[in-house]
């Protein structure tokens, strides 16, 4: 399927570019959540007319996702977890429970979707997690993973 792109996305490409995607991921996430429009003359006309207004709409949302980005960047989260006597955690942590971190610690809302693990994280130790809030956004945030003291 090929689709005209509405806002820059990250490792497919820039607003108005025109790609070939999976026909799955451009019906249910592109179209779906208005991020693309199908590759037709008139969109791409469509497309074309409103460019301008669509690179500043892009460059607001940029802003207010960098405005979060320094909020969050080089932030520390820690995790108190049971663990075996090797430091190996009875379950990794998932994306989901480091959003909710976010918010119990930092007091910021961040999607599970947002978070990057480049490592699973089911040890007790540092990592180092990024967070992708915008196509051109990103912040880096440590997890800190200590066992739990148990009676």
């Amino acid at each position: 399927m090929e689709v005209i792109l509405l806002e820059n996305i990250i490792k497919l490409g820039k607003i108005g570019d025109q790609v070939k995607v999976k026909n799955g991921y451009g019906r249910n996430y592109l179209l779906r959540n208005g991020k693309a429009l199908r590759a037709n003359k008139e969109n791409i006309d469509l497309v074309n007319k409103k460019k301008d207004e669509l690179n500043k709409k892009n460059n607001e949302q940029k802003k207010q996702f960098k405005e979060r980005a320094l909020k969050i960047n080089n932030k520390i989260l820690k995790f108190s977890k049971e663990a075996k006597d090797n430091g190996e955690l009875f379950g990794s942590i998932k994306p989901k429970e480091i959003s909710s971190a976010f918010l119990d610690q930092i007091k910021t809302e961040i999607n599970p979707s947002e978070i990057t693990l480049k490592q699973s994280i089911d040890k007790v130790g540092k990592y180092k997690v990024e967070i992708n809030l915008h196509a051109e956004v990103n912040a880096t945030v440590t997890i800190l993973v200590e066992k739990s003291k148990t009676n």
